[in-house]
């Protein structure tokens, strides 16, 4: 089955610390059913030093977030909605918003 999110696809947080927050997802885990998206559900991490690699001290990074506490925006109109597939005449399957009542 194909991955219902993809990187660089605009979602729309809908539940949780984050909820109502945009971003662009930048890394899917498609076994974990989790995605990591830029400036949503930022954690700080305490890093020690390793000679030539870094220096210690708090690092503030994005942790991943389970898919179904996401949804996808239309790129045309930002209005949240499911991910379906269509058949176009030619017969390539494509991805596509679908939005209740109506698609």
């Amino acid at each position: 089955m194909a991955p219902r999110l993809r990187a660089d696809d605009t979602v729309l947080v809908i539940s949780g610390r984050d909820k109502g927050k945009r971003g662009k997802i930048s890394r899917v885990d498609p076994r974990g059913n989790k995605v990591v998206i830029e400036g949503v559900n930022i954690i700080t991490r305490h890093v020690k030093s390793r000679p030539g690699v870094r220096q210690s001290g708090l690092v503030k990074q994005e942790a991943p977030i389970d898919q179904s506490n996401v949804v996808l925006l239309d790129p045309d109109t930002s209005l949240p909605g499911r991910v379906r597939w269509r058949f176009l005449e030619d017969g390539t399957k494509v991805r596509m918003v679908g939005r209740a009542g109506g698609d």
